[in-house]
């Protein structure tokens, strides 16, 4: 074989294990690449750290990787079947004498005591029955300035309803109440109270002079006219009770009126009809501040005058 025949076979071999060379480094190249190599910090219980390369996922394998075994008091942070989390840190640390301590105590309450402790909130539902008081109602039908009496004409009667109520409690304490629903079970029923005029008992010789007066207008029309309508004593007269027309002014019989009307004169006004003298006047005086359209009321005391003041009446005269 010629030299250059065996030059050109030396190149060629030399050529190909190169070649097998760099595709063999390209392989362990790419596989280097497909794997998942972190960067892990562990952090030792004195406070020391190192960083770590690795491909290895659970704390476990990181650890025995390292060569790092923990001794009976350590810990290590995450558990070691766990996976290293975002922060790529392992965390060994002591358990310090206080912090068992504190995990006997807490291992020592029961969980009877804790329970006993904790006293739960609870709600129930409460219906109970109240009573609706009754409303009192006044009927005034007495006649103006007139002394009146009252008279129960209804009693009253109170009225009964069902509430049920949803109730908040925390042990034997209240917390909260609240309305679910009212149901009326019987209406409330008003008391009716009336105001009425009192009816005075005529004397014998009210009676008589009433009878008296009306006997003497047997057949008699009145005319019926509206008179502004006053009353006078004894008192506003300087303590005279001489009329003009000579008799003695007498309550619930005597009245003064205008010249229209002369002594004698029967005057009935229906708004007197409960007094002594069942509303029946005659005319036994006179004035010169009286005039046809007013009319004047003897009274007995100047306490009635000033209570009766002045107010037009409906009078029916009979002359």
């Amino acid at each position: 074989m010629k030299t250059y025949d065996k030059l050109s076979i030396r190149i060629i071999r030399k050529i190909a294990f190169v070649s097998i060379i760099l595709v063999c480094m390209l392989a362990i190249g790419v596989m280097a690449a497909k794997s998942d190599v972190n960067s892990v910090t562990i952090v030792f219980a004195d406070d020391c750290e190192i960083t770590v390369m690795t491909s290895k996922t659970t704390v476990s394998d990181i650890l025995e990787e390292n060569h790092i075994i923990l001794e009976s008091d350590e810990r290590v942070y995450p558990d070691f079947n766990a996976n290293i989390d975002l922060t790529k840190t392992i965390t060994i640390t002591k358990e310090t004498e206080e912090r068992k301590i504190v995990a006997e105590e807490i291992e020592s309450i029961s969980t009877e005591q804790i329970l006993g402790n904790y006293v739960t909130i609870t709600e129930k539902i409460v219906t109970e029955q109240i009573e609706i008081p009754y409303e009192t109602v006044t009927k005034d039908v007495s006649s103006s300035g007139t002394e009146t009496t009252n008279k129960v004409l209804q009693e009253g009667e109170n009225g009964l309803k069902e509430v049920k109520y949803k109730i908040k409690m925390q042990g034997e304490e209240e917390l909260e109440r609240s309305v679910i629903s009212e149901t009326i079970l019987k209406q409330p029923v008003e008391k009716i109270i009336q105001i009425s005029t009192k009816v005075v008992a005529r004397s014998s010789a009210s009676r008589a002079s009433a009878s008296t007066v009306q006997a003497s207008i047997q057949g008699k029309t009145p005319s019926v006219v509206t008179l502004n309508t006053s009353a006078y004593c004894a008192a506003s007269c300087g303590g005279n009770t001489r009329t003009a027309s000579g008799a003695t002014a007498s309550s619930w019989h005597t009245v003064a009126a205008g010249k229209g009307y002369p002594a004698g004169t029967v005057i009935y006004i229906p708004y007197f009809a409960n007094k002594p003298n069942g509303g029946w006047f005659v005319v036994q005086d006179t004035g010169g501040a009286i005039t046809n359209h007013h009319l004047d009321i003897w009274m007995d005391s100047m306490s009635e005058c000033l209570s009766f003041g002045r107010r037009n009446l409906e009078c029916h005269i009979y002359q």
